[in-house]
C-alpha cells in the first residue's frame, strides 16, 4: 500500500514513516500543503495522512480541494485540534477520519487497515450497463461475458462514465481524472480518448454521447430502448 504523509513537524513526520514502513506500508512525505496538492494530483496513491496546519496550504483547504476533482482518496486527518467543532470541520471537509495527537502509532496502523479494506470492498463493488461489467480499480472489464483489459486512460476515463452513469461527465472532470495518469490532457486528446472508448464499446450496444457544450453521457441501447 502506497501513503502519503503530509505532516511539517519534523521529529512526529520521521516516526510516523519510520514506524509505517516497518509495518511493511510504502510511504511517502512532504511537509508544505501545496506541494502536497499537486503531489496528489499527478499521482496515484491508496492513502492520506494529512496534519491541519500546514505551510502554504492548510489541511482543511487541501482536503476540500481535493473533493471537488473527484478525488476519492481515502484522508486521515491528523491532529493537536482536539475540540467537537474541529471535528466535525475535519470530516464535513472531506476526511474519512479524524486522529487527535498524540496518538499511538498502532492506533494509527489500525486506523489505516481499516480505512483501506472500506475502501476496497466499496471499490470492488461491480456496475452492469447492458453489456458491461465494471469493478472500478481492475484493470479490464467485461463485455458480453468476455474480458477486455483496457489502457490506463480509456479504464479511467470509463470509471468515471460508469461511476456518474445517467448523467452528463464534463470535459473538465475528465481531464482531472486523466491528469492523474499523467501529464494533463489537452482537449483533443480528451476527444481521442472518447473516440477510442467509444469504437471500443459501440459493438457491444454501448455509446459515449457527445452533448456539444456539456459534456458526454454513457448510454447503453439496452435502457435506453434504442
Amino acid at each position: 500500500m502506497r501513503l502519503l504523509l503530509v505532516e511539517d513537524d519534523p521529529d512526529l513526520r520521521i516516526a510516523m514513516v519510520n514506524h509505517l514502513r516497518r509495518s511493511k506500508f510504502e510511504i511517502e512525505c512532504i511537509s508544505d500543503g501545496q506541494d502536497a496538492l499537486e503531489n496528489l494530483t499527478a499521482r496515484e496513491y491508496d492513502l492520506g495522512i494529512i496534519d491541519i496546519g500546514l505551510p502554504r496550504l492548510d489541511g482543511l483547504t487541501l482536503v476540500r480541494s481535493l473533493r471537488r476533482r473527484s478525488r476519492g482518496l481515502p484522508i486521515i486527518i491528523v491532529t493537536a485540534r482536539d475540540s467537537l467543532a474541529d471535528r466535525i470541520d475535519g470530516l464535513e471537509c472531506g476526511a474519512d477520519d479524524y486522529l487527535v495527537k498524540p496518538f499511538e502509532y498502532a492506533e494509527l496502523e489500525a486506523r489505516i487497515r481499516a480505512l483501506l479494506r472500506r475502501h476496497r470492498a466499496d471499490r470492488k463493488l461491480t456496475v452492469k450497463i447492458g453489456a458491461l461489467q465494471f469493478t472500478p480499480g481492475e484493470p479490464h472489464v467485461r463485455l458480453n461475458d468476455t474480458d477486455v483489459r483496457l489502457p490506463a486512460k480509456e479504464a479511467a476515463l470509463l470509471e468515471i462514465l460508469v461511476l456518474r452513469s445517467g448523467k452528463v461527465v464534463r470535459k473538465t472532470e475528465i481531464a482531472d481524472r486523466l491528469t492523474r495518469r499523467g501529464d494533463p490532457p489537452t482537449d483533443t486528446a480528451i476527444e481521442i480518448c472518447v473516440h477510442r472508448l467509444r469504437r471500443r464499446l459501440g459493438p457491444h450496444g454501448l455509446n459515449v454521447r457527445t452533448l456539444r457544450g456539456f459534456g458526454y453521457l454513457l448510454e447503453s441501447s439496452a435502457t435506453n430502448g434504442g
